[in-house]
C-alpha cells in the first residue's frame, strides 16, 4: 500500500475536505470526466474534489479494486446515484513528497455521468 493513497482513502471516508490542503500539491492537475479542460492548481483540485466527497459519498460508494504502483495508482470505484448505477476510476499520480499532482477520473456508463454531472455542478456551483 502507499501512504498517499492511506492518506486518500481516511479522507474519503471521514468526508475530511481540510485534510486535502497537505495531501495535494501546488501544481496538482484534476481532470474531470465531463469537463474537457484540466483543472490546474491546488484550489481547483481540492474544490473538484471537495464536491465529489458530498455528491459520492453515499453508503454504498465504495472502491472495488486498487492498483498501485510505485508513484500512480489506479482505483476503481462503485456506487448507486439517484438509482443508477455508476463505475468508474481514479487515476491518481504523486511525487516524493507523498503529495497527489494528478487526479484524473473516468466514469461510465454514459447514464452514469449524465447523473453524475448535475450533481457535480450543484455542490460546485456552492462552493468558494
Amino acid at each position: 500500500m502507499s501512504a498517499v493513497i492511506d492518506t486518500w482513502h481516511r479522507l474519503l471516508h471521514a468526508r475530511d475536505t481540510a485534510g486535502l490542503d497537505a495531501l495535494i500539491a501546488d501544481d496538482c492537475v484534476f481532470q474531470s470526466p465531463a469537463v474537457h479542460t484540466p483543472q490546474v492548481g491546488k484550489a481547483l483540485t481540492i474544490k473538484y474534489l471537495s464536491a465529489a466527497m458530498q455528491v459520492l459519498g453515499t453508503p454504498d460508494f465504495r472502491y472495488a479494486e486498487q492498483w498501485i504502483g510505485d508513484r500512480s495508482a489506479v482505483l476503481e470505484f462503485e456506487l448507486t446515484l439517484d438509482g443508477i448505477h455508476v463505475n468508474g476510476v481514479d487515476i491518481v499520480h504523486w511525487n516524493d513528497a507523498d503529495q497527489i499532482t494528478g487526479f484524473r477520473v473516468m466514469v461510465r456508463p454514459i447514464k452514469g455521468l449524465q447523473t453524475l454531472m448535475p450533481a457535480m455542478a450543484a455542490v460546485l456551483a456552492q462552493l468558494p
